[in-house]
């Protein structure tokens, strides 16, 4: 059996216990490019409609359940529809949705943000895009420079402004050590992405070339703590504290983007790392699956917004609802110790994947910290390092095959995206952990007996 064979029974299992998913996909498409509002959600044949979801649980349109482990690509480390927070939100709602004032809870909230996370001054908004837009033209207007580095394979929103280097084909990219500010996007202009430097996640060398040439007009460098749009790929040993050395010798504005880091460590990346950039954004898991985001900073580079000097406004930031939501979730639901759980449940479910894909002579990478990780099915047995590992080595068929078949058996593994990782909320229970593991393990046994094996030719990385 080949491994269109393979792939082709897999889709086989998922369509037959999915129609409804699938009828209501070919209608959305009618109204929408390719039947979904976010590109993030398309799968082959199509993705899951969902009607309900609660705690650890979520159910599509055809009634099948799920456990599920992508807890909306990360945004609800508090589980679905988390008790406290539906009980909060119920009795605050009656006051309304919106006001276009501040209240009192955005005061309470700062403070929150403000000492969880070890800055100076906080501004709110609504997502991280626009998020890590104010926090690179804050970097500008602090320094008066130009241009941005990022690195090649980080996510930082689907704004203009960092839409570059995200996933490029490598024969567009460059060389590696030297990357190519290759556009994200149709629709980007020139003048735009040309702003935006792109170094390799990981390298030294890569980093230190481009200050060579660019060094004085850096405003900013701006990462993910951990790179989770490719993948789960932390930094190497050393690499952070790389950073945090060469933007203060060239007097560079340091951004961690903790989009998704803030909601998977109690204090964030730099309690984590150790190591603290001049301003951060968070958001996601923070806002207990309600839109919320914010920039975080010293204060010499906060009091910059205002009128007439660095510009940030919305009709919904600060959004009542919003920062309720936000301040329950921090304080009663995402609690050191309950995270600390969470924590170690993803740590029980990572080591289980990696022994159950090594006994079985699968080469795959394995990676986790705080509450995700991710398993990568490999081409060969290889750490990845960066966007170009990714795409060198993670084997994009078997990665279909093993997720397809996952959700096919009612267990959402990971976001279903070769790319992606898992989120264990704190309403997760060892019962799930246990039913993911038990389920790869099917899953893993059934396509060796299919051929897989031989398919893949396993053998030869070990």
């Amino acid at each position: 059996m080949g491994v269109i064979d393979i792939i082709n029974n897999v889709k086989g299992d998922y369509v037959n216990k999915t129609r409804k998913s699938e009828q209501l996909y070919n209608e959305l498409a009618k109204y929408t490019p390719y039947g979904v509002h976010s590109n993030w959600r398309i799968w082959d044949p199509y993705p899951l409609f969902m009607s309900r979801a609660k705690g650890s649980r979520i159910w599509d349109v055809d009634g099948n359940e799920y456990v599920d482990f992508c807890m909306a690509f990360g945004a609800l480390a508090t589980g679905h529809a988390h008790p406290v927070l539906i009980d909060e939100i119920s009795s605050f709602i009656g006051n309304g949705t919106i006001y276009g004032f501040e209240t009192e809870y955005s005061v309470k909230l700062s403070r929150i943000l403000i000492d969880r996370f070890s800055m100076d001054m906080v501004r709110f908004s609504n997502t991280g895009g626009e998020a890590t837009e104010l926090a690179t033209r804050l970097a500008r207007a602090y320094t008066g420079r130009k241009y941005i580095l990022k690195f090649e394979g980080h996510y930082h929103g689907s704004r203009d402004t960092l839409m570059v280097g995200l996933k490029p084909i490598p024969a567009r990219a460059g060389h590696p050590k030297t990357p190519r500010s290759v556009p994200a996007s149709w629709g980007v202009p020139e003048d735009i992405y040309r702003t935006v430097l792109v170094a390799q996640w990981n390298d030294e060398e890569s980093v230190e070339e481009v200050f060579r040439r660019y060094g004085d007009e850096i405003a900013g460098v701006i990462l993910e703590p951990i790179a989770m749009n490719m993948g789960f790929i932390p930094p190497k040993r050393g690499f952070l504290e790389f950073l945090r050395r060469i933007t203060n010798e060239y007097g560079s504005v340091l951004i961690f983007d903790e989009v998704k880091t803030s909601g998977k460590f109690y204090g964030g990346a730099e309690e984590y790392f150790g190591i603290k950039p001049d301003i951060k954004v968070i958001s996601k898991a923070i806002g207990g699956g309600f839109p919320f985001s914010a920039v975080l900073g010293k204060r010499d580079i906060m009091e910059l917004v205002g009128p007439n000097k660095v510009a940030h406004g919305g009709t919904f930031n600060s959004n009542p609802l919003s920062v309720y939501a936000t301040y329950v979730t921090l304080t009663r639901i995402l609690t050191r110790d309950d995270m600390s759980k969470a924590s170690a449940l993803s740590e029980e479910i990572g080591k289980a994947l990696n022994d159950i894909l090594s006994d079985n002579k699968i080469p795959a990478y394995v990676v986790y910290a705080g509450l995700s990780g991710g398993a990568y099915l490999t081409r060969s047995k290889a750490e990845l390092h960066n966007w170009r590992d990714f795409v060198k080595y993670v084997n994009l068929d078997a990665m279909y095959i093993y997720l397809t078949s996952m959700v096919s058996k009612g267990v959402i593994p990971q976001c279903i995206a070769p790319d992606e990782q898992w989120t264990v909320s704190v309403q997760h229970t060892k019962e799930d952990a246990d039913k993911l593991v038990e389920t790869a393990k099917h899953v893993i046994d059934l396509l060796k007996q299919s051929g897989y094996g031989e398919v893949f030719k396993i053998e030869e990385a070990f």
